[in-house]
């Protein structure tokens, strides 16, 4: 097949062209997808969706940055920014051999310098769809220029603060967090008190439990909406129990099975915790029976009512005086003095105006996340929420509002908007779409389904925080913190010898050379000026960022709107974004056209030897086709695929697939004719070799293999999208991506005859060969040997058409079955035989008969060998035809 011009003339291959050590990453990812705030907690200071690891985009930017030995330096963490040479070590003078001598069989060379803190020179990175900022993290770690951009605020927003975050004072920060602290934290911490079970003094209170109450439409009884009276699996000693709430006196008592008929232990009432009074999006009235659509009766009612109904406390006075844990720590029943706390925080509430101006109290906007919709979640309007302070209780609207002016009273920009990003962060679990996860005995936040879970039941959080607690003010803090001193001083994390290792403190901080922008993509006017786009752009209706983001910008944009012309407007900017959305009447046809003008966007930033390298969730082959198709119209020759983390090997099967890829694409000026016969074949060819030399090289599963053959053969369409033809009509890069599927599906077949072509196709094949060619496929050598495709009796011999041997053993078949059990290749081998002998053909041509899988075969065999008389026997005249 012919090669790029450009490519091989003037265009130096990267790494990540040859090869991606899917296996090291993973052993990293499996860890950090687990402990992020221990890996890089620069990412953990906010939420943004579909985040991709670190350590992916750590490994993209080490495998394309390094192309040029001249313009790198490798200094080792902690030894005060000196080289490894000054220190002796090889690593530094061997860096081109290190590039060089990555290849898809073995890429680990480059791995080495994975936990060293690497430099280059002259390189300028674009994310055009930066999203949480990852990949302009790490490629400025490495010291490149990174620029990036994206249409959502709250995107920008929490991108700018990582980038500041390695120039940021850490001492200024602590402080002005005690400044809030010194201003709020003791008179929003008293509305969350309560008694302790085990004396006369205060315990904290970590989380209330508020349930929902309707009235019954028949009888007018309130229904609270449980679906369970189950409060919390039991903790310590009790661990092998559950807390249940007892509906006749409202204790929180302890059983053995919560499905089973239970006794409460304060009041002798009998129940069945598992049965309550809501299920399936209807209530169950307790009085009468009467069975109705809880969403119609809010309408109905103008609303709901809710109800504390159990506590959470940590008492830290007994944890001082050394109790034993579970009356340090435990669950109780509300007690009035419980719900005078609450009553005083919303008269407080109500009688404090000044403190409105700290909340959102905008409309909701109608979507496909908040609306009914084609694409998930409730909706919201339904269940009685109109406007974004609905979401709060109204103790929780004071101490938010509270906080929010603590910090506005911060003099210092850059550390008032670190306080304002905690904040935000800290509401995923500070409103009433909350939930306690009752098997791991913690709260969890509004997104944990990337939707607006509307509940029926919810928890308050304790918004400033105790000594335990997930999503307070306070522990949102202390990620924040953590996240600032990492950017200053980051350290890397590996996996050596199955152990997990940290490096030592690299000199170079974050963002030190980086810019960002927010607006549409498509409106980005940059001409030739970056070496690589590294990005992870928008798949089709995956996640709608724009409506769920609003629910962090409606807050940040209360102490923003001032200071920047992006939180101006009172919603997130949906319209241009480039993804599916129903409530914006755009489906499959306008998200590939917006994504094609996207990728015309990056082929114009890209120098001309440039690379585009990015992530993509991939789930089918229409997916990959749209991708594909994209990618080719808009310039692109596609040079390699891999997986991230993935979990499946259907591929082969023919199954629906859903993972993570990498795909790497290069500018390409010119493309050469093929015909669809001639391409397929080298298609197969490079399946073939492809799933052959992994397997013979590397540990990975058959569904990593067959992602990264997809890439192999996407390079080889690339070449020649829009010009390949079959029956006369030119192939959609859809139609080609079907025609790969099947064509990766036969080569992971592996048979007798593939075999022999593979021996065909090796420079002096040995019995050795044989053994190797045949491991991993349906083939053995015993079989081969019995056909006659090679012998060893006078040294070495492979059965080709001129073999005598092999010509026998198919001779002997002719004569005996008049060739009934033929193979395609004794056919073909057979009539290549009579060809050269001048003996007629025709006759054995119309006996056997001419598909497509013989046709296939012959063209291999012309390819591998050079001799077309294989395609001629058949009739055929023209073998770039076929």
């Amino acid at each position: 097949m012919s090669q790029d011009p450009q490519q091989t003339s003037k265009r130096t291959e990267l790494p990540i062209e040859r090869g991606y050590p899917i296996e090291r990453v993973n052993e990293i990812a499996e860890k950090e997808g687990r402990a992020k705030m221990y890996y890089r907690p620069i990412y953990t200071m906010h939420k943004w969706w579909a985040r991709r690891l670190g350590c992916v985009f750590r490994t993209i930017s080490l495998y394309t940055l390094l192309d040029d030995p001249e313009k790198v330096e490798v200094f080792e963490p902690g030894q005060d920014n000196e080289t490894l040479a000054d220190w002796g070590d090889e690593t530094q003078t061997d860096i081109a051999s290190l590039i060089d001598r990555v290849d898809m069989s073995d890429p680990e060379s480059l791995w080495d310098l994975y936990p060293k803190d690497v430099r280059v020179e002259d390189k300028k990175i674009l994310d055009p769809f930066m999203g949480g900022g990852t990949s302009l993290v790490e490629a400025s770690r490495f010291g490149a220029e990174v620029v990036g951009n994206d249409l959502n605020p709250v995107a920008w927003f929490v991108t700018k603060k990582e980038l500041e975050a390695g120039q940021t004072n850490v001492e200024e920060l602590k402080e002005a967090f005690e400044q809030v602290r010194e201003n709020v934290a003791d008179e929003i911490t008293q509305y969350y008190k309560t008694p302790c079970p085990n004396g006369n003094h205060d315990a904290d209170v970590m989380y209330n439990f508020w349930v929902k109450e309707l009235d019954c439409v028949s009888c007018g009884h309130t229904v609270p909406l449980f679906k369970d009276y189950r409060v919390a699996k039991g903790r310590y000693e009790n661990d092998d129990k559950y807390n249940v709430l007892c509906p006749d006196c409202g204790a929180v008592t302890l059983v053995e099975d919560w499905q089973s008929e239970s006794i409460c232990n304060d009041c002798g009432h009998g129940f069945v915790p598992k049965e309550g009074n809501a299920s399936r999006g209807k209530y169950n009235c307790p009085d009468c029976g009467q069975k109705y659509a809880i969403t119609d009766a809010i309408q109905e009612q103008g609303g709901f009512d809710t109800r504390l109904y159990a506590l959470e406390y940590f008492c830290p006075i007994c944890d001082e005086e050394g109790h034993e844990r579970s009356h340090t720590k435990g669950y109780k029943r509300v007690e009035e003095v419980d719900i005078d706390r609450f009553r005083k925080a919303e008269q407080k509430w109500e009688s404090s105006p000044d403190l409105r101006n700290y909340v959102p109290d905008g409309v909701i906007r109608e979507g496909a996340k908040t609306a009914k919709s084609s694409v998930d979640g409730p909706d919201l309007f339904e269940h009685g929420y109109e406007t974004w302070d609905d979401l709060y209780n109204s103790r929780q609207l004071l101490c938010l509002a509270k906080l929010m002016k603590a910090i506005d009273g911060i003099e210092d920009g850059n550390i008032r908007e670190y306080l304002l990003l905690t904040l935000s962060d800290s509401l995923m679990f500070q409103n009433t779409f909350t939930i306690y996860n009752l098997q791991a005995n913690k709260i969890e936040g509004i997104f944990r389904s990337n939707s607006f879970g509307a509940q029926m039941d919810f928890v308050e959080n304790n918004v400033w925080g105790t000594k335990y607690g997930r999503g307070t003010f306070s522990t949102s803090f202390d990620k924040t913190l953590r996240g600032v001193e990492y950017a200053g001083a980051p350290t890397e994390r590996y996996v050596s010898d199955g152990e997990s290792k940290e490096t030592a403190e690299f000199a170079k901080e974050i963002g030190e050379d980086a810019t960002i922008h927010l607006g549409d993509m498509r409106d980005l006017d940059f001409e030739g000026e970056f070496d690589a786009v590294i990005t992870d752009p928008p798949y089709y209706d995956n996640i709608i960022y724009s409506e769920l983001s609003d629910f962090f910008y409606v807050w940040q944009r209360l102490l923003l709107v001032n200071e920047y012309e992006v939180f101006k407007a009172p919603d997130t900017p949906r319209a241009k974004s480039i993804v599916a959305n129903p409530a914006e009447s755009k489906g499959v046809e306008e998200f590939e056209a917006e994504l094609a003008e996207a990728f015309t966007t990056i082929r114009d930033a890209l120098k001309d030897d440039g690379v585009l390298a990015f992530t993509y969730h991939h789930s089918d082959s229409e997916s990959w086709g749209e991708l594909l198709q994209s990618l080719c119209d808009q310039g692109f020759v596609v040079t390699a695929t891999y997986p991230v983390t993935a979990d499946i090997n259907k591929l082969v099967k023919g199954e629906t697939v859903s993972f993570d890829i990498i795909v790497v694409a290069r500018p390409v000026e010119e493309r050469e004719a093929a015909s669809w016969n001639s391409l397929r074949r080298e298609i197969y060819r490079t399946a073939r070799r492809t799933r052959r030399q992994l397997e013979e090289n590397r540990d990975l599963s058959r569904g990593d293999i067959g992602v990264m053959e997809m890439g192999a053969c996407f390079r080889e369409y690339s070449k020649h999208h829009g010009k390949v033809q079959r029956d006369g009509e030119i192939m959609s890069a859809k139609e080609v991506v079907q025609e790969i599927y099947g064509i990766i599906q036969e080569a992971s077949d592996i048979g007798v005859e593939d075999v022999f072509i593979d021996l065909l196709d090796s420079n002096n094949p040995s019995f050795d060969d044989v053994n190797k060619l045949c491991r991993g496929t349906n083939a053995t050598p015993e079989e081969l040997k019995e056909m006659r495709l090679y012998n060893q009796d006078d040294g070495f011999e492979l059965g080709t058409w001129d073999n005598e041997k092999r010509q026998a053993y198919i001779q002997e078949r002719v004569n005996g079955d008049g060739g009934e059990h033929l193979s395609n290749l004794d056919k073909l081998q057979f009539l290549r035989y009579r060809y050269e002998k001048g003996q007629a053909v025709q006759n054995y041509v119309d006996k056997w008969g001419v598909d497509d899988d013989l046709r296939e075969l012959a063209g291999r065999l012309a390819d591998v060998t050079g001799d077309d008389t294989y395609t001629r026997v058949l009739g055929d005249r023209d073998i770039t035809s076929y």
